[in-house]
């Protein structure tokens, strides 16, 4: 089993900046994509920014240019560092990595509790 903790939510003004970290714990054969989702009340949840374990990354568009993602492959661990946050940033963030242990061989998918972050106007 793989465990994902996040955290570095908080609230923050308008223009502010977060950094949210994950770590996965765990017997782990290896940590392939990972990721950070978004979720507000009512609605689905929403890709953020992904990152391969070959380096290419993949961001949504309203985050583009303000939002960065990064891992450590050593201490697997991932972060978003959050500039430049709105309003509409404001949301519960959900750090998704898949990951095989030694006793599985396929990828799975594994989640975070989520961390809320809160953008003041």
């Amino acid at each position: 089993q793989v465990h994902l903790v996040e955290s570095g939510g908080g609230l923050v003004q308008t223009g502010g900046s977060l950094r949210l970290s994950c770590a996965a714990s765990g017997t782990i054969s290896s940590l392939d994509l990972i990721g950070w989702y978004r979720q507000v009340p009512g609605n689905q949840r929403e890709l953020v920014a992904t990152l391969n374990n070959f380096g290419v990354t993949n961001y949504a568009d309203s985050v583009l240019g303000r939002f960065t993602i990064a891992r450590d492959n050593d201490k697997y661990t991932a972060s978003l560092q959050m500039n430049m946050l709105e309003p509409e940033d404001t949301a519960v963030y959900y750090c998704h990595a898949q990951a095989k242990t030694p006793w599985d061989p396929a990828l799975r998918d594994y989640w975070g509790q989520g961390t809320q972050v809160t953008v003041s106007s």
